[in-house]
């Protein structure tokens, strides 16, 4: 397979790291440790990079989030992400991940996440992590 290069002559990998704030980039690493059928919540990411908060974390993951795995990146309430909420399902069923299956009277009977089963704090590779 041949490298992609951008208009400016460089790898477009290379522009994308390059354009990618640093914080940015922490985010999406993170996101690209959890394991199918595990999620983190928006502050587990903070709190495990040790650096911002929830809405940070969000932020990253809607402006840069499309190529890492973003539907195991979560609220803490298990709630899918409004607007994604079919292909994140889509992405859970695949993997495995637990859900509760929402009850008639739930608006659009949309399964939460299993918050209780579906966590993941890091495991072995939160030691060293920063």
């Amino acid at each position: 397979m041949s490298e992609q290069r951008s208009p400016e002559g460089g790898r477009y990998e290379d522009d994308l790291a390059q354009a990618l704030p640093e914080y940015a980039e922490r985010v999406l690493d993170v996101a690209e440790l959890i394991p199918a059928g595990r999620v983190m919540t928006y502050g587990d990411v903070a709190e495990w990079l040790e650096q911002g908060g929830p809405r940070q974390v969000g932020r990253v993951m809607a402006l840069y989030g499309g190529a890492a795995p973003w539907w195991r990146v979560v609220r803490a309430d298990g709630v899918l992400l409004p607007g994604h909420e079919q292909r994140a399902l889509g992405h859970y069923r695949a993997e495995g991940t637990p859900l509760k299956e929402a009850s008639r009277a739930a608006e659009g009977h949309l399964p939460r996440i299993d918050m209780r089963r579906a966590r993941w704090d890091g495991g072995d590779r939160a030691e060293g992590h920063t």
